[in-house]
């Protein structure tokens, strides 16, 4: 209702409370304070006829089948020497459906599928137990890692943390497996979201158009891979969607931003605009990853003398003003550029500025997840221990 906004949702499909429910919106509207940045996407247009195969026809596993996966994934981690527990396998289908249409005439549709596998396993006993899990999330069943392979990888990870040491404080560099190296990945997201770049509350809100990571490093969000993740035609908006350089040759060049945002700061939309039934959008990445490098894993650690590799991280210690970061941690050593020894109940400790002048990528990116890295190594963390 011009400059003011109001949402509500239901949770039953019922046609008879449709009209009830946009009576209840428009009321809303009327008596909540003006927000100047509303409004319908200025940028929204018709989607575009693209096929990203967003959906499996073929396979539409039922209970059983699904029980059958886990069972197997399960089944397969306690096989394996040295595992005395499980967490259980998990298997999981999902298939949804939205429509998008606005009073300015947009009219979209997004429907996808979704297959997922996941283990957890426990090894060792007493109080020298280690726990390590392994997942894979798929838009097409034929993309889905086996169960059975699942299941392995995750008690070979269990058995391989066990009888972990607390290695002594020090600042060395550290390498981040890429199942973790995607969360600094997310950090840097995080900092150049739009709507914390209008708050003013990011520790990048000044570097638009400077060097921030190392001359070489390309951070991409790509909402058009096909069978991606996250990936879209158009935003929570209507807005179309393309692929773009976040970073690029290690230059910052541009925010995330919906409408709401884009507005606040004299832009335009990015397309990145994300919401569900009851919340306003908010801008949000899509397939997001950092680019690969040239040197192999063992390379980017060889002339590591001691160092830490990191496998999980815990906590979320991170200050998004001044970026400050600190993380529960765990992982190995590594020593004369090889992995050594477990380790755990350490923290790592930086500041993000620092961190992504340092950051260098290795060859190893595979795309798995909605963000994505290769294995990556930091110089001049601190490794908080004994």
């Amino acid at each position: 209702m011009g400059k003011q906004a109001a949402i509500v949702s239901a949770t039953r499909l019922d046609p008879g409370g449709f009209t009830a429910l946009a009576e209840r919106a428009v009321a809303m509207a009327r008596v909540v304070p003006e927000d100047p940045y509303a409004g319908l996407a200025d940028t929204a247009a018709p989607p575009e006829d693209i096929a990203l195969d967003l959906e499996d026809m073929a396979a539409e596993p039922d209970a059983a089948a699904l029980l059958a996966r886990a069972r197997i994934a399960e089944d397969a981690a306690r096989s394996v020497a040295g595992i005395t527990n499980s967490e259980g396998g998990e298997a999981g289908f999902s298939r949804s459906e939205a429509m998008l249409v606005t009073s300015a005439g947009f009219v979209g549709r997004v429907s996808r599928t979704g297959h997922s596998i996941s283990c957890s396993a426990v090894a060792g006993s007493g109080t020298d137990m280690q726990r390590d899990y392994d997942y894979h999330s798929t838009i097409h069943l034929s993309d889905l890692d086996d169960a059975a392979l699942i299941g392995r990888r995750a008690a070979e990870k269990a058995v391989a943390r066990l009888h972990p040491t607390r290695p002594a404080t020090a600042k060395l560099p550290v390498v981040y497996d890429p199942r973790v190296a995607g969360g600094l990945i997310g950090h840097f997201a995080g900092a150049v979201n739009g709507a914390s770049i209008a708050r003013g509350t990011s520790f990048l809100k000044d570097k638009m158009g400077e060097r921030v990571f190392a001359a070489g490093i390309t951070v991409h969000d790509d909402p058009r891979r096909v069978r991606g993740l996250r990936s879209r035609r158009f935003d929570g908006e209507g807005t179309p969607t393309r692929a773009r350089a976040f970073i690029d040759d290690g230059v910052l060049t541009s925010w995330f931003l919906d409408s709401r945002s884009a507005r606040q700061l004299g832009l335009v939309s990015t397309g990145h605009a994300a919401r569900g039934a009851g919340g306003p959008p908010s801008p949000s990445p899509s397939n997001l990853y950092l680019a690969a490098g040239s040197l192999t894993p063992a390379e980017l650690m060889a002339d590591i003398k001691l160092g830490l590799y990191v496998t999980e991280l815990i906590g979320m210690g991170i200050n998004g003003v001044t970026g400050d970061y600190s993380r529960g941690a765990a992982g190995f050593m590594i020593r004369d550029g090889a992995i050594a020894e477990p380790v755990a109940e350490i923290t790592i400790a930086g500041n993000l500025i620092e961190m992504f002048a340092h950051t260098t990528p290795a060859n190893d990116l595979v795309f798995r997840r909605g963000t994505d890295s290769p294995t990556v190594r930091v110089d001049g963390l601190t490794l908080a221990g004994a």
